[in-house]
């Protein structure tokens, strides 16, 4: 049958294959619609941009408060031009974009990178700085929650993190501009640190755990000797054992307490010796 309509069956053909081929060019005219829409949707404008073009603008970014797109273009600018004398600043400063972007994640991914990368860099002072920093505001998160009356233990990861930070600075860094400011945030964070501990001990005492209340509270004795906090842990030492029917240990911590009371803050025995007060309120 078939070679009996030979011009039959060669124009069914010819028929199919036309139409296979327009279906197909229809196909690809409408995928490279497709392809022109979404290319030009995702152009990217910094194509051919020299370094210093792209730090510029990221530092305009930056002034306009637009930290997220100057770290993308600060990326790009390493990512492009990693030996050229921009890259190692751009890295530094994508540390501190993300830090004012709040994206304190990347910031001290950032840091670390730089710190590791880059260990006998002239700068490194301040990027163990802006590492404190970051941490230290963090922390400062942390011990507002540190102060909610239900709380019985929380990470003190952060403010541990940022201490080691600044104690690089003044250690290493003793004439750095920094080396001032990061001793004093060394002493607020030993002050918070202990007032931390100091808070979950009040939480057992409060629910009756004196054990723990006592070993918390010997525990800033021992780690922060000097701190403010030292009175209220000897105070809540005393209550613990009494509370336990330990009276020699007790009257062993009412006799440090007596010794050292004339070394403690006013305020702070006035918090200890009057209940309606906050004991916290001296690092206000």
């Amino acid at each position: 049958m078939e070679n009996s309509h030979p011009i039959l069956f060669k124009s069914r053909f010819k028929s199919a294959r036309l139409t296979v081929t327009l279906a197909l060019a229809l196909g690809l005219s409408v995928l490279a619609g497709c392809g022109s829409f979404l290319s030009n949707d995702k152009i990217d404008n910094t194509v051919g941009w020299s370094a210093q073009k792209l730090y510029n603008e990221a530092r305009e970014e930056a002034s306009a408060g637009g930290w997220n797109k100057a770290a993308k273009l600060l990326e790009t600018l390493e990512a492009r031009y990693p030996f050229g004398r921009y890259a190692q600043q751009a890295q530094i400063e994508i540390a501190y974009a993300y830090y004012k972007d709040n994206d304190l994640t990347s910031a001290l991914a950032a840091c670390d990178r730089f710190i590791k990368l880059h260990p006998n860099h002239p700068n490194l002072d301040y990027v163990y700085y802006l590492k404190g920093v970051i941490n230290f505001n963090d922390d400062l998160g942390l011990l507002g929650r540190f102060l909610k009356p239900d709380l019985t233990d929380r990470d003190q990861r952060a403010a541990r993190e940022a201490f080691d930070a600044y104690k690089e600075v003044v250690t290493r860094y003793p004439n750095s501009k920094y080396a001032p400011d990061s001793a004093l945030r060394m002493k607020y964070l030993v002050n918070a640190l202990a007032s931390g501990e100091v808070n979950i001990a009040r939480y057992y005492m409060k629910r009756g755990a004196y054990l723990a209340a006592a070993n918390r509270a010997q525990g800033v004795v021992r780690t922060y000797p000097g701190t403010p906090a030292t009175a209220e842990s000897l105070s809540i030492m005393v209550r613990a054992y009494d509370a336990m029917g330990l009276k020699d240990l007790r009257d062993d911590a009412d006799r440090v307490f007596q010794a050292n009371r004339k070394n403690f803050p006013p305020d702070v025995l006035a918090a200890i010796d009057n209940s309606g007060a906050v004991w916290w309120q001296f690092w206000k």
